[in-house]
């Protein structure tokens, strides 16, 4: 029998649903492609791709999960398309298909992403131990890459598991399995704190951040466009490629939480609130980061321009060095370090709990041995991650279900539903039950913007793969590390989609 559980309220849904939109992408992407691609001019982009793009992709899963109960694949494997074949006799027939491969291919991508954003928390937990005696010293960079990562020369080069980042892992996965260890009732109580919390210290961090020397040349760089960098692709890419990871659309995730809504649930206003309290939370994360940023010039003697560092380098080293120079500054550190904990925790159990309740849909197993099951095959995974030469293969993983994974799951959602199940049923159910009641600019989006952005990008991102290879690392790693995963999902999608309880095909 299929256990179901429904939200405790419709705050609960919210929260958990913001808490998966929130992450580390909002404190540390977001204000880095910021830097790079034209402060304000970027804020302006990330807007019209949220309004057009994002949000109508939000509600298309929350109507998918909502409409059809179930996660993913259970949801997208009602959705029926006919093909014609012959029998064993070559008499031509008609028979019927379904989309339920595109299920596990989305859970999967976000499996796959989990994998290596425990780890990631597996760091964070690691420093938050560290901040109580700021061990990272007045070294920071060579702290963390050296004796924390242990950084090897080459990405085949794999030198030895790092032990405290493997427990830190182990805690991480912990930590995840207990907070959806009874599904929505678990969650329901934890995003409470995990959700208002690391909100309550981000404001912490902008308030503190404003009174530092220098941190508004730092806001002034943040929100000073430069227009001239909306005529560059690259701005629109990274808009659209931060607008899906950040609302953790192209997971399975909004479908299996919005499976779990109570009858009467009000979607479209659920779908504008949390996309926009996503985007809220990246801009106000932005005041933050760049005040601290304009800090950390001013005692360099340097440009803004010139201290920005990737995203894990400046949340590990960039933000380690300022917290040597504030007052207190084992207070600060264990702040922003448990800000970044509880900020991940969200999306990581969100993540799981999409694969969770796609392996109860298919095989019908019980909740606890489906979490477990998937906690420890994703620790085994991660331990790739955890040796000297984990950062280059996360690097490498990480771009490919990024730039191909969840653009396809994208690409091939929008399809299904404006072509296969239409776009106009669609929104007359989602405005049959809600208040707000949407335009048929939502089924324009979902034929034709949706598709044809994540189809642009598709082709942008395999050229520029084809010409020269990710990070200049060698062919066969990214081989290994890209397309061979997504080979290795996509078979793995087709064979779990015909298979049927009993293990008939």
């Amino acid at each position: 029998m299929k256990e179901h559980a429904y939200w405790d309220n419709r705050v609960a849904f919210v929260l958990a649903a913001i808490g998966s939109a929130i992450g580390l992408g909002n404190i540390w992407r977001f204000p880095y492609i910021c830097y790079k691609f034209g402060g304000g001019a970027f804020l302006f982009a990330y807007l019209i791709v949220l309004i057009i793009v994002g949000i109508p992709l939000l509600l298309l899963e929350f109507s998918i999960g909502y409409k059809l109960k179930g996660s993913a694949p259970f949801s997208l494997g009602r959705i029926h398309y006919r093909v014609k074949g012959f029998e064993d006799d070559k008499e031509l027939v008609e028979r019927r298909g379904s989309f339920e491969w595109v299920g596990w291919f989305a859970i999967l991508v976000g499996f796959g992403i989990t994998t290596y954003y425990s780890v990631i928390m597996g760091w964070s937990a690691d420093y938050l131990v560290y901040s109580f005696n700021t061990a990272w010293g007045n070294a920071p960079k060579e702290f963390f890459f050296n004796r924390v990562l242990g950084l090897t020369d080459s990405i085949f080069h794999l030198g030895g598991i790092r032990w405290p980042i493997l427990l830190g892992l182990a805690v991480s996965w912990v930590w995840i399995v207990l907070s959806i260890w009874k599904g929505a009732k678990t969650v329901s109580k934890v995003v409470y704190v995990t959700v208002l919390l690391p909100w309550a210290i981000l404001l912490v961090f902008v308030i503190r951040g404003l009174t530092l020397p220098g941190a508004f040349e730092g806001i002034k760089y943040y929100l000073t466009p430069d227009w001239s960098k909306l005529l560059h692709a690259e701005l629109w890419h990274a808009a659209i490629s931060q607008v899906f990871f950040s609302l953790t659309v192209g997971f399975g995730v909004m479908i299996a939480y919005a499976s779990f809504l109570p009858p009467k649930s009000d979607i479209v206003n659920n779908a504008f609130l949390i996309g926009l309290a996503d985007a809220a939370t990246a801009y106000v994360g932005g005041f933050a980061v760049f005040s601290t940023l304009g800090y950390y010039a001013h005692l360099q003697g340097v440009p803004v321009s010139q201290v920005m560092k990737s995203g894990p380098e400046l949340a590990f080293v960039t933000y380690p060095t300022i917290i040597n120079h504030l007052p207190l500054a084992p207070l600060f550190g264990v702040l922003f370090f448990l800000m970044l904990l509880t900020l991940a925790i969200d999306s990581a159990f969100s993540l799981v709990e999409s694969v969770v309740a796609s392996i109860m849909d298919k095989f019908g197993i019980r909740r606890w041995k489906a979490n477990i099951g998937v906690a420890v095959a994703g620790f085994l995974i991660g331990i790739l991650y955890t040796t000297g030469g984990g950062l280059y293969w996360l690097d490498v993983v990480d771009h490919f279900m990024n730039n191909y994974g969840l653009f396809l799951v994208g690409l091939l959602e929008s399809v299904i539903i404006a072509y296969f199940y239409r776009a106009e049923n669609m929104r007359s159910f989602a405005n049959s039950i809600s208040e707000r009641q949407i335009g048929k600019w939502w089924n324009f989006s979902i034929k034709w913007i949706v598709p044809l952005s994540a189809l642009v990008l598709l082709v942008f991102s395999f050229t520029g793969t084809i010409l020269s290879p990710y990070g200049g690392y060698p062919r066969r790693a990214e081989f290994l590390g890209g397309w061979l995963v997504l080979g290795v999902f996509i078979i793995a999608s087709l064979v779990l989609s015909r298979y049927k309880k009993g293990g008939e095909a």
